[in-house]
């Protein structure tokens, strides 16, 4: 996980009904930041089994060089990954939703980026059933208010619910035995077409080098829809140069 309370400050700031958090990096603890970000990101585009069936085979220099191929080469995609990495890990540590996968293994290629839905989340509770967070990540150097909006135009679409796409990826690659409870849930959401607005949390996440609030302030507070809003705005200041130094430190 990437330990945001270890290099951020966090910030609640008040909104009419919803919930939104700004994180800002301390460039005092760059480095730190950097080590502890890099450290995550190959389980992001690795399976953790794949990993150690080529460590016990072949060795160190093997699974230095198959992580190193998965990594995006091209700086608009590490930024386009990085913001999406850093959108689950905060929702796996900062939220109720913990059920999922990490979708970036199954890129068709390192230096494209992928369609569908940003991140998807989930929890099961014995009272409400399934809740879904369905949320998108953007990552620029200088939000502009487009971005934003584009943002707000997705997290909206198919009536304020998940694409019937990215649902139906995710349960297609849920597998394991413990993971049939959930994978049963998203079929009755897809097939039986159970789930409504009211089980679904929208994350609009964004991971910038300028200050985000008022953008996000904004944008939060002229929506109307069904679904609860959780927007989160990730401040560093040197955007570029972190994704650089992250990548770098990753393997890439």
């Amino acid at each position: 996980m990437t330990r945001f309370a270890e290099w951020c400050t966090q910030a609640e700031i008040p909104v009419t009904v919803h919930k939104l958090q700004v994180l800002h990096a301390n460039p005092k603890k760059q480095a730190e930041a950097v080590a502890i970000v890099a450290e995550a990101v190959p389980d992001h585009y690795v399976m953790p089994d794949r990993l150690a069936q080529l460590l016990t085979r072949l060795g160190r220099s093997a699974v230095a060089a198959y992580v190193n191929e998965k990594l995006p080469t091209a700086l608009p995609i590490k930024s386009g990954d990085l913001g999406e990495i850093l959108c689950t890990t905060f929702v796996y540590e900062s939220t109720p939703f913990r059920l999922g996968i990490k979708r970036l293994r199954w890129k068709d290629h390192r230096n494209m980026a992928m369609r569908g839905d940003d991140v998807l989340a989930f929890s099961l509770d014995g009272g409400t059933g399934l809740n879904v967070l369905k949320a998108e990540a953007k990552s620029r150097a200088k939000m502009p208010a487009s971005v934003i909006a584009e943002a707000r135009k997705a997290l909206s679409a198919y009536g304020e619910l998940p694409s019937p796409h990215a649902m139906s990826f995710i349960a297609d690659r849920l597998d394991g035995a413990s993971d049939k409870p959930l994978r049963d849930a998203l079929d009755d959401a897809q097939l039986k077409r159970s789930l409504k607005p009211s089980q679904v949390t929208h994350m609009l996440f964004t991971f910038t080098g300028n200050d985000p609030s008022t953008l996000l302030t904004n944008n939060l507070n002229a929506y109307k829809g069904g679904a609860a809003q959780h927007y989160v705005g990730l401040r560093v200041e040197n955007h570029q140069d972190f994704i650089k130094a992250v990548f770098a430190g990753a393997g890439g």
